[in-house]
């Protein structure tokens, strides 16, 4: 597979993991669950019921592929940590290079500078999401099979995901 394919297919799987995510959420609203996406599909971690993860799924994949582009987005998203911890962290350094000061007199100012970049990285990730890290274009897409896999108390659901 060329790069540009597995980048596609990447996107199409987080896409399809974060609208997942979202319906499992819907049906239980105190879930503890995370999810992973993988080239062949997602995995979901946590004490979950496999029907409903297989479940949630093709509702998923149906719902994307209907047009409901809104559930490739999660807010509880990883990129939405990358983005702010890159930007607040940019922010804090960029403020201190060429002061003479004390880090400790520097200390407010950094603060205030990575306080300020975490609310604007917000939707920043969002739009980071929307058109890098995900898509919400599924068409050909399949949901192959949901295995159950149990690591003491870890329960992970591995999604696979086809195409064809």
């Amino acid at each position: 597979m060329n790069p540009l394919d597995l980048i596609r297919v990447i996107r199409q799987n987080h896409s399809l993991e974060h609208a997942t995510m979202h319906i499992l959420s819907w049906h239980n609203p105190y879930l503890q669950a995370a999810g992973r996406t993988t080239p062949a599909g997602f995995h979901i971690y946590g004490q979950v019921d496999t029907e409903m993860v297989a479940n949630a799924a093709t509702e998923a994949l149906v719902r994307l592929q209907q047009g409901e582009s809104h559930l490739a987005v999660h807010p509880r998203c990883g990129t939405n940590l990358a983005v702010t911890s890159i930007l607040a962290g940019t922010a804090a350094f960029g403020v201190t290079l060429g002061r003479r000061r004390s880090r400790l007199d520097q200390l407010p100012v950094a603060l205030t500078a990575a306080m300020l970049a975490a609310v604007a990285a917000q939707p920043l990730a969002h739009i980071i999401q929307e058109r890098v890290t995900t898509t919400p274009e599924l068409d050909g897409v399949t949901i192959l099979d949901v295995q159950r896999h149990e690591r003491g108390v870890l329960v992970i659901h591995k999604v696979l995901v086809g195409r064809g």
